[in-house]
């Protein structure tokens, strides 16, 4: 049966409004690094109005990370430095490798509802100044596994011998998307030395089998990440309605952290250089690398 993760925290998150003016929840941030390491912060959007998100994220910088942005539904148009452009639309990711500096935008346009999440995922220091390199996945591409009711979508990592649309070249992270029916079980098995956790999109849950009630005091409801302790089985029931839920798992890095805005090294000095040279233009090293 191996060893049950444990929660050992629930993040609710906060209401923000970030870039030009997008309304969204800040799941994780600066202040839960450590616990959550290697992924930096999750930001979660859920709105069918399109004033909470049109005005979008303009051109601004990124050093040091990666940015993974999911639709499970929505449209939003993007462009960068490296003179990628397009659109990610529903049930696509794009995985974007900022290294040494990239430049971009993304802009959300009207639909009937905006749901995903926009993750950051940190870069080891060795690598924090690799070249800028793009990943754009189609919906076609993530293998979706269906069993009895149950779908999982792969995004990166590995499920049941299915490997995922994509596979980060640095940090080597699992991205699922689970669709749970209610009252129904599921279990992952995964490298028990993994920082792992899930960020519910819909329904309410419990984590533990041996819990033979779901009383109101077991339930962990939607809109929040919930963070798991070590152990190499995570097992979730779905507690009287449809779940829906995303699943991350990486090994942790555990390096000094210096964060400025979208800017993540591992030194203040790091941190110094990188704004002074986006106030000399000296920002942008290298061009595209292909994935």
């Amino acid at each position: 049966m191996g060893i049950l993760r444990k929660v050992i925290k629930i993040s609710r998150g906060k209401a923000a409004v970030d870039g030009a003016g997008v309304k969204l929840v800040r799941v994780i941030g600066y202040n839960d690094t450590k616990d959550y390491d290697p992924f930096l912060m999750l930001d979660a959007f859920d709105s069918e109005n399109p004033e909470d998100y049109i005005k979008g994220f303009p051109w601004h910088p990124h050093r040091g990370i990666e940015t993974i942005t999911y639709l499970i539904h929505g449209n939003i148009e993007h462009g960068d430095s490296l003179g990628n452009s397009g659109s990610i639309l529903d049930g696509e990711c794009q995985w974007m490798t900022a290294g040494s500096g990239i430049i971009h935008q993304e802009m959300p346009k009207p639909s009937s509802r905006m749901l995903g999440a926009q993750l950051w995922l940190n870069l080891p220091a060795k690598d924090k100044m690799t070249d800028p390199a793009y990943g754009d996945i189609k919906a076609e591409s993530v293998p979706v596994i269906e069993d009895d009711g149950i779908k999982v979508r792969v995004i990166s990592g590995n499920y049941l011998g299915h490997k995922g649309a994509f596979e980060g070249k640095y940090i080597k992270a699992t991205y699922l998307d689970v669709e749970l029916p209610a009252n129904r079980e599921w279990s992952y098995v995964d490298d028990p030395e993994n920082t792992l956790f899930i960020y519910i999109f819909a329904g309410k849950a419990i984590f533990d089998p041996d819990k033979s009630t779901e009383s109101p005091q077991d339930l962990i409801d939607e809109k929040q990440a919930v963070l798991f302790g070590q152990g190499d089985r995570f097992w979730v029931k779905a507690a009287g309605e449809d779940m829906r839920f995303i699943l991350l798992s990486a090994r942790p890095l555990k390096e000094p952290i210096a964060w400025g805005g979208p800017i993540v090294m591992n030194t203040k000095e790091e941190l110094n250089l990188a704004f002074s040279e986006l106030n000399n233009n000296t920002f942008i090293k290298k061009g595209s690398e292909d994935f």
